[in-house]
């Protein structure tokens, strides 16, 4: 069992599918959202139980695909496929019926897990969010993480926004991976303006596509990515009131300060 080799980590000892570090990502992941979880108003509650009954039976089948997935991000993956597939109506460009447009699709959904999720997640978790679900901050991992993220959001403007592109594969309207890879680079609208300044500001190419997805898609990803911007809020407020307690305590135990 020990030459085994994890494909997803690269660890030895295990498959992917028992691998506690893909396990140990998805507690994270569940973990922040609670930290994000805000109750609904009582005058939103009736009207969001009307639409949890009527989406109960898509809601269903997509906890199926989400529970047969071997990691978060490809649950995710397969759900978005799934969308653009099962309702008539959705635009081709979404996920295109054309093989060969399909398959590049495709091959950035595969890259996308090992490379830009995993830089940009290891980065936001272990220099900013660690705290907020009771872990400590892993400068020494957060580094690690930077370099992945970086050599990702090069391979991204290289490869796929190559030229003059809008969207991802030279394309002039969005599809699913368009979807999956920006989330990624949202989530550091929760680390200190510095630390995403010092990320993003190499790469203008990356933020000229992030303002064309909110283009294209508004006002529907703002409101997606309104629980990050409460997090940021709630994480700033935490820090702030960290500092306050700090100072507190030296005036007290030196009054001449």
């Amino acid at each position: 069992m020990a030459e085994v080799t994890c494909y997803g980590y690269n660890e030895k000892g295990h498959f992917k599918a028992e691998c506690p570090t893909q396990k140990k990502e998805k507690m994270t992941k569940k973990k922040a959202l609670k930290v994000t979880w805000d109750e609904p108003s009582s005058e939103d509650s009736e009207e969001e139980e009307n639409m949890s009954f009527l989406a109960l039976p898509v809601r269903e089948e997509l906890a199926e695909i989400e529970s047969e997935s071997d990691t978060e991000s490809e649950g995710n993956h397969a759900i978005l496929s799934y969308l653009a597939c099962a309702f008539p109506g959705i635009p081709d460009h979404w996920y295109p019926a054309d093989l060969t447009t399909r398959a590049k699709i495709h091959s950035i959904l595969d890259w996308h897990h090992s490379n830009l999720r995993r830089g940009s997640m290891g980065f936001v978790l272990n220099s900013t969010l660690a705290p907020a679900l009771g872990l400590p901050l892993n400068p020494q991992a957060a580094k690690e993480a930077e370099k992945v993220l970086s050599e990702s959001l090069s391979h991204i403007e290289s490869v796929w926004l190559k030229g003059n592109a809008k969207f991802l594969l030279g394309n002039f309207r969005p599809s699913i991976a368009d979807l999956s890879l920006v989330c990624e680079i949202m989530q550091l609208e929760v680390v200190d303006d510095k630390d995403r300044e010092r990320l993003l500001g190499p790469h203008p190419i990356i933020l000229q596509w992030v303002d064309n997805l909110k283009s294209a898609t508004k006002p529907h990803f703002d409101e997606v990515h309104e629980v990050l911007f409460k997090l940021k809020e709630r994480l700033r407020s935490r820090v702030a009131s960290t500092t306050n307690d700090t100072t507190d305590l030296k005036m007290k135990a030196n009054p001449k300060l």
